[in-house]
């Protein structure tokens, strides 16, 4: 189930909020790249010995081309110190206390105890974590926008070099890991607590719910860990949220499942969602807009859909300060992916300014 190494430190590459980038050298195997988080494990320094899980590495997983560092053994980190009872990634070698918004000890106790409904803030939900920037290019700079980060892919928020990008060039305010994830700005046990802290602790204008790098599918129709944006669309109807779905289409996608409409968002909003949403239907040009446009009216059974312009998108995509790659394919590889996410952003912005966009028929 793991694999085990141990290596030394050669040079750190390259660094940002929360993780360090490793070149490591490991014995008769040659050299790697790791990743440490230093909340973790400490930071390593060159002539440092690592122990290494090189089980994502060795499987070739598009998110993992690392060795993640598990432990320094020779130079263990200070013992953390600090309010802070929710223990996250629970009963794993690596599991860790934080202090959660929605906990006893906290400062924020009082208000998310108190706290019951979202007060009708729009709530973007996406599949991808790819869709994060896209999403965020659709909203004006004014917009103040918090992203909830599900533990459906990647647990540490720390991986996640688009929020690092995106908050410090001021598109998004901030990170709430919600579940088993940690390391966000503001940690919160579940969904729920977590939009209710976007908006009664960090005083979101709009939220983005997708899930962390690393999106596992299995090519069957409910075995993969995006039909948490049911889930999600489910938790801002409770809250009295206003929930945009943000579909996942794809051109260059060579998968069936996955071309046009993707069959994850066909499942996670056409079954799993129980509550309406407003579909954001992007106004895709030809035959292929067409064709999404088509398959998204099976939504329309429990949705409102909703025709957005995709004018000055492209532009706003440009402009993005965080790379844009969805399973390895760029802008220009699949246009359509991410002006479909950006287009969730602008019906978000449209709900933000009380007017929107026409339904479609």
């Amino acid at each position: 189930m793991i694999r085990w190494r141990k290596g030394e430190v050669l040079e750190i590459r390259r660094e940002w909020p929360g993780a360090v980038e490793l070149v490591v050298s490991v014995a008769s195997e040659g050299t790697c790249r790791a990743l440490a988080y230093p909340a973790l494990v400490g930071r390593p320094e060159p002539g440092d010995e690592v122990l290494l899980n090189t089980t994502a590495l060795a499987m070739g997983l598009g998110t993992g081309g690392y060795a993640m560092v598990v432990a320094l053994p020779n130079r263990l980190p200070e013992d953390p110190s600090g309010p802070g009872h929710l223990v996250k990634a629970r009963y794993t070698p690596l599991q860790a206390t934080v202090l959660g918004a929605d906990e006893q000890d906290s400062p924020w106790h009082e208000v998310l105890r108190e706290a019951d409904g979202l007060d009708g803030m729009p709530v973007v939900v996406a599949d991808l974590h790819s869709a994060l920037p896209a999403i965020l290019a659709g909203l004006p700079r004014t917009a103040r926008a918090v992203y909830v980060m599900l533990d459906g892919g990647a647990l540490p928020a720390w991986f996640s070099m688009s929020c690092a990008q995106l908050k410090e060039a001021g598109w998004l305010e901030a990170v709430v890991t919600v579940g088993q994830a940690f390391g966000g700005d503001v940690e919160a046990v579940t969904t729920h607590t977590g939009l209710l802290a976007a908006r009664h602790v960090l005083g979101a204008d709009v939220a983005i719910v997708t899930q962390g790098p690393g999106n596992l599918g299995t090519g069957t129709r409910w075995g993969f860990s995006g039909v948490s944006a049911g889930e999600a669309v489910n938790a801002a109807a409770v809250l009295g949220g206003r929930a945009v779905a943000a579909l996942r289409v794809s051109e260059g996608d060579a998968r069936e499942r996955h071309q046009g409409l993707s069959h994850h968002s066909l499942t996670a909003y056409g079954r799993v969602a129980l509550a309406p949403a407003l579909v954001a239907v992007p106004a895709l040009p030809g035959a292929f807009g067409e064709r999404v446009r088509e398959q998204a009216r099976a939504l329309a059974v429990r949705h409102e859909l909703v025709d957005v312009e995709l004018e000055g998108l492209r532009e706003a995509l440009d402009a993005c300060p965080a790379r844009l790659s969805t399973m390895g394919r760029g802008l220009d590889a699949d246009l359509a992916y991410f002006l479909a996410s950006a287009a969730a952003g602008r019906l978000a912005a449209a709900l933000l300014a009380e007017s929107g966009p026409p339904p479609i028929g």
